[in-house]
């Protein structure tokens, strides 16, 4: 079953930008590892925040790439610029009318 992970991330003033820049690297790897769909986002409504839509083949194809060396790195190197406020859900996808 498809799994989703919507969120927010809070950036510490100023750093929107420069989060987003680390998360929209290209990464082969999250593909490799299960990840159908990543899409980050701004508001402009809310200018120290960032938003996240994944799409995995599984949950746990999510857990395992929090491992991957890459995904590490840019956890390693978003931290600082955020303020640890973070927000958000998840699901098990259950169809689309996109698809069959």
């Amino acid at each position: 079953m498809t799994f989703a992970n919507v969120g927010t991330l809070e950036t510490k003033p100023g750093q929107r930008d420069a989060v987003i820049d680390i998360l929209t690297r290209p990464n082969p790897s999250l593909a490799e590892a299960g990840c159908l769909f990543y899409e980050v986002g701004a508001s402009e409504d809310q200018p120290d925040t960032v938003f996240v839509t994944e799409l995995w083949i599984s949950a746990a194809a999510h857990q395992e790439s929090l491992q991957l060396p890459s995904v590490r790195e840019a956890i390693t190197e978003a931290m600082p610029l955020l303020t640890g406020k973070m927000d958000g859900f998840q699901y098990d996808v259950t169809g689309s009318p996109l698809r069959e």
